[in-house]
């Protein structure tokens, strides 16, 4: 059976994650597969790189499926667009990829962005798509207190309870934190790259990471609370309508061509 890649952007608003629900309530998985059996009549099971969760959007998600017809890659895609409206899910591209290609197990890297704007008025036209604060943050703080959770760290602090993974351990290969002017305040942009994420550890992360920027923690307090390895030592956790997933890393990169 032919397998493709599928490079998707979605908005994770109307979406309770990434996954397929048992309890069928709306998924981009549940979106994608439903828009392939329109295409190929039978149950179709897709795999994607990361799992997001509820609220939170990709422009750079990767998942493969594995097709009866060896589909010309642009019309395969054409046709799931199709297929996917009116639903806020896109295809950007497909591309036939070899047997041994897996969206989640061969991936090398995951890359995020957190947006967060500080303003006084309510969002508008960013609403749902950006954590809104009211007083702006101090970037150089937030830098300091970033450096000390780069590089491999047992991150049981910042892990949900939830987490199934195996460890708690995970190399941290970049935090960088940017800053741009929207109308009346200004945006914070996170954007962290790591082979693997624990779940809740970006959000974690960023919720911290604004207590430092507001003033309520010093940096140092960063390193005090990774280094105590319990989760009753994090920051708030932050809201997911922030948050990306912008990239996904492989040895090959099967869009490049």
């Amino acid at each position: 059976m032919p397998r493709f890649a599928l490079l998707i952007e979605y908005d994770g608003l109307p979406f309770h994650g990434w996954q397929r629900q048992a309890g069928g309530q709306p998924s981009v998985q549940a979106a994608i597969e439903a828009a392939l059996g329109r295409l190929e009549p039978g149950p179709h099971t897709i795999a994607a790189a990361g799992r997001t969760d509820a609220g939170v959007h990709a422009t750079g998600q990767v998942a493969h499926c594995d097709m009866a017809r060896d589909w010309d890659p642009f019309r395969l895609s054409e046709a799931l667009n199709f297929h996917l409206k009116p639903a806020p899910v896109a295809i950007l591209r497909a591309v036939r990829v070899a047997d041994d290609f897996h969206a989640r197990f061969s991936a090398t890297e995951r890359r995020y962005l957190f947006r967060l704007q500080a303003r006084r008025a309510p969002v508008t036209h960013d609403r749902g798509r950006v954590w809104q604060i009211l007083n702006p943050l101090d970037v150089a703080a937030m830098r300091e207190g970033a450096a000390h959770l780069i590089g491999s760290h047992d991150f049981t602090t910042f892990r949900s309870t939830l987490c199934q993974a195996k460890s708690p351990v995970k190399t941290l290969d970049e935090i960088s934190i940017a800053t741009a002017p929207v109308p009346g305040g200004t945006e914070y942009r996170f954007s962290l790259r790591a082979r693997s994420f624990l779940h809740n550890q970006v959000r974690s992360i960023i919720g911290t990471l604004e207590r430092v920027g507001a003033g309520g923690w010093d940096p140092a307090d960063v390193k005090a609370a990774l280094e105590a390895r319990d989760r009753a030592a994090c920051g708030p956790v932050c809201p997911p309508q922030g948050l990306y997933l912008t990239g996904v890393g492989y040895p090959v990169d099967p869009f490049a061509a």
